[in-house]
């Protein structure tokens, strides 16, 4: 239960006041981000409101499976809304050209998140680093408001949990992160099929990506990194840019301590940073323009791959050196 803080009633009051609402997440959505999304928009669609839930380029296609994943639009150009919700998303520019839409045509706006490093932006702040998934901070929110969990709703949330603690395998993971998938199980969520669609399946394409960029992967006192380029993507058949969960499995590797894939966009690259407990990734990729989390992190740099790769590894490297998260 949420401690009882102005800004969860200023939430719930702001909610309340509202009849059109813009639910959005940020670019490049992962589990979380879209059950986060889905779990919020079921809620608020169950209380009467009129709801619009957008994402840049849309739901991915590996969490298709979730219900009412088809609500969700790639993109935004019309609409005015009393209230948006900006869901899993440190900073402005996470919420990519939805987002900046929403902020624009949206008279208030609150900034739901669990990231430590979230700016803070938004006229109200649901910001709960100890949350383990943002979307524990929106299983909160509806505990507060004393809101009814519908199952679709605990599914997507349960989603979010499941995919953002890798299973329920990272250190974050609490007692509490098993309470509330227990309460989301308990509303119907269905766990096995979760862990199934969305960490125990890969598509052929991914594979071979994986195939390409682990002839880049390179082992360097205890820093191991990839690189995904354009050509890479085009090869294995990807319209979009992923690592397919790449970077979680370097960093399973025992020698390494720190991960990083390079992604090369258009005309900047992606980097995801991953590390093991006792090196912190979020407060690199933090100084890099980024954030995340102290195991789970990423930034996007302008420039080319070399450049990045130039900027990054050095920094990786005396993370590394420095032996500890301190």
């Amino acid at each position: 239960m949420p401690p009882a803080e102005p800004g969860w009633q200023a939430a719930v009051d702001a909610i309340a006041d509202a009849r059109t609402m813009l639910v959005a997440s940020h670019v490049s959505p992962d589990g979380d981000a879209i059950g986060s999304l889905l779990g919020m928009a079921g809620a608020l669609g169950e209380l009467g409101k009129v709801v619009t839930a957008a994402v840049d380029e849309g739901v991915p296609a590996e969490l298709a499976f979730l219900p009412n994943s088809q609500i969700v639009l790639p993109k935004l150009t019309r609409g005015e809304f009393d209230l948006m919700i900006a869901l899993d998303a440190g900073d402005i520019e996470r919420i990519g050209q939805v987002g900046q839409y929403g902020l624009a045509h949206s008279r208030r706006v609150i900034n739901i998140d669990h990231h430590p490093t979230n700016t803070r932006f938004g006229d109200i702040q649901l910001v709960a680093p100890e949350a383990v998934a943002t979307a524990e901070v929106v299983f909160d929110l509806l505990h507060y408001a004393s809101w009814q969990l519908s199952r679709d709703v605990a599914f997507a949330l349960l989603a979010g949990l499941v995919t953002d603690t890798q299973g329920f395998r990272i250190s974050a993971t609490s007692s509490r992160s098993l309470e509330i998938a227990q309460a989301l199980m308990e509303a119907g969520a269905p766990l096995a099929e979760i862990m199934a669609q969305t960490l125990n399946r890969r598509s052929f394409a991914e594979v071979a990506l994986w195939q390409k960029a682990l002839q880049s992967m390179r082992l360097r006192d205890g820093l191991i990194s990839a690189v995904i380029t354009q050509n890479d993507l085009n090869q294995a058949g990807l319209d979009k840019m992923t690592d397919g969960g790449l970077v979680n499995y370097l960093v399973d590797v025992d020698a390494a301590k720190v991960a990083v894939v390079f992604k090369e966009l258009p005309t900047a690259v992606e980097v995801s940073l991953r590390a093991k407990p006792g090196y912190d990734v979020g407060r690199l990729a933090f100084a890099l323009g980024g954030g995340g989390h102290v195991l789970a992190a990423g930034c996007t740099l302008a420039g080319s791959l070399q450049q990045a790769q130039e900027r990054v590894l050095p920094l990786g490297r005396k993370l590394i050196g420095a032996g500890d998260s301190g």
